[in-house]
């Protein structure tokens, strides 16, 4: 085995099994187009500061270079017995170059490295997660245009509570959208500060200049503390908590399709190509794909409480629990691009049974707040007619009728307040369309929505 980097200082070499527990190159080496990027720019201010001379910083560009090209090509693939992919890249640069090679790490250390290596590769992974979670408002906002007359049953406790529309209830989760979307970008303004340049711990005395690396990786300022600088990860636990709520939201939206495919419900069918069957029963058509995204969404959160409990009591400033950082954050950031990737033509290929949702609003009494209101507008106070209501709905159990069925003799039993109109102020159709207020499921309050939404996503594209 070649000698580590660093073993100068030791007289044996590293235990084999402890070489491999502290290996990290096996999930680090998803980085090396983000460390060779970091690398060039160091070398690059070297060069132009005349810390290296620029004759050697233009070797190490070109030589970094190639390999990156090499790798990407396939002609030179990652050494599973490497470190980590830093050690990797500096030990493949020296071997081409030499002693040249040898000076890339001048005022540099590994834990400024790893830390501009990280924020690199999640800006990269943000800006694509944001644009997956764009299309999927797109889709969410088409479907809602098309349902704004689509009546089902809202829920409260899983109870049939009051008549709705599709397109409302696909609103509700445009929103939530709309607000992860944010928090992404929050995230990922967070990680425009560049750790480059503060080396292991405090910083170097070669005069360096780190705003000319900071921008040549396209940030927005070196951080400001040189101990922050390498021992940060607030921008993974963020990053990961902003998935965690996406997640979240992507596993409430499953739960409902796994209730809605289900004969109970039926109120809408996946496509055949986004379901599986069974293997012992032929009727089955299972819908696999909401099914693991509520069971990945455990996984993401498992990886946020990961990053909280690694950082939670750590002194100043890198210690070598802070690897674990990336296999959290890189197997959430695997979880949720997958999820949103297959969720997204999942739902845009979903049949919708309008009349099964219609059929389901018209039972469950789901009209009786409209039965009460209709007494509270004609001078009733609220819960005197609540009550009257109440006891309406129970006599309508009792003899097997709804509101609607029921005789105007006995609604006028009740109260003489009663009369043909409240046939009509509870029809579905009423119910849906004089809820007006701001926010509300009505076709005209529904399009304000789905403009407001689309402006809020013109604005955070």
């Amino acid at each position: 085995m070649a000698d580590m980097m660093w073993a100068g200082r030791f007289s044996k070499q590293v235990d084999e099994t402890v070489n491999a527990f502290n290996s990290s190159i096996a999930f680090d080496g998803r980085m090396y187009r983000h460390d060779i990027k970091g690398s060039i720019a160091h070398a690059t201010m070297l060069g132009e500061c005349g810390i290296i001379s620029q004759e050697d910083s233009a070797k190490i560009i070109e030589g970094l270079k190639g390999i990156l090209g090499d790798i990407e090509s396939g002609a030179l693939e990652l050494d599973p017995s490497a470190e980590d992919i830093h050690m990797f890249v500096e030990a493949e640069l020296t071997k081409r170059l030499g002693d040249v090679g040898k000076r890339l790490h001048t005022a540099r250390s590994r834990n400024d490295q790893v830390a501009v290596d990280l924020r690199l590769y999640l800006r990269d992974e943000v800006a694509e997660i944001m644009a997956l979670v764009r299309e999927l408002i797109g889709v969410l906002i088409d479907m809602a245009g098309k349902h704004t007359e689509t009546i089902m049953p809202g829920y409260t406790h899983l109870q049939r509570a009051q008549p709705v529309t599709f397109a409302h209830h696909l609103m509700a989760y445009v929103w939530m959208l709309l607000r992860d979307l944010e928090r992404f970008g929050d995230a990922e303004r967070r990680m425009e500060m560049c750790p480059l340049g503060c080396g292991a711990l405090a910083g170097t005395t070669y005069h360096t200049d780190r705003q000319r690396t900071s921008d040549l990786l396209g940030f927005r300022a070196p951080m400001a503390n040189s101990l922050d600088g390498v021992s940060d990860r607030d921008y993974c636990v963020e990053l990961c908590c902003a998935m965690s709520l996406l997640m979240t939201h992507l596993s409430r939206f499953s739960e409902e399709i796994i209730l809605w495919c289900s004969w109970e419900f039926k109120f809408v069918e996946l496509d055949d190509a986004f379901a599986t069957g069974s293997s012992i029963m032929p009727q089955k058509k299972n819908p696999d794909v909401t099914e693991l995204i509520r069971g990945k969404t455990g996984r993401v959160n498992g990886d946020l409480v990961t990053l909280l409990t690694m950082m939670k009591g750590l002194p100043l400033a890198y210690n070598k629990d802070m690897q674990e950082d990336k296999e959290a954050i890189f197997d959430a950031v695997d979880n949720v691009k997958l999820c949103v990737k297959t969720f997204t033509p999942m739902l845009s290929t979903m049949r919708v049974l309008k009349d099964n949702m219609r059929n389901a609003a018209a039972r469950g009494f789901i009209n009786a707040t409209d039965c009460a209101d209709h007494l509270v507008k004609k001078g009733m106070p609220f819960r005197d007619a609540y009550k009257i209501t109440g006891t309406l709905v129970a006599q309508c159990i009792e003899k097997g009728l709804t509101l609607e069925t029921l005789p105007i003799e006995d609604y006028r039993a009740m109260s003489e307040l009663f009369d043909e109109e409240v046939y009509e102020a509870i029809s579905l159709d009423t119910c849906v369309r004089e809820r007006k207020s701001q926010g509300g499921p009505s076709p005209e309050e529904v399009e304000k929505q789905i403009a407001l939404a689309k402006a809020e996503l013109e604005r955070l594209s």
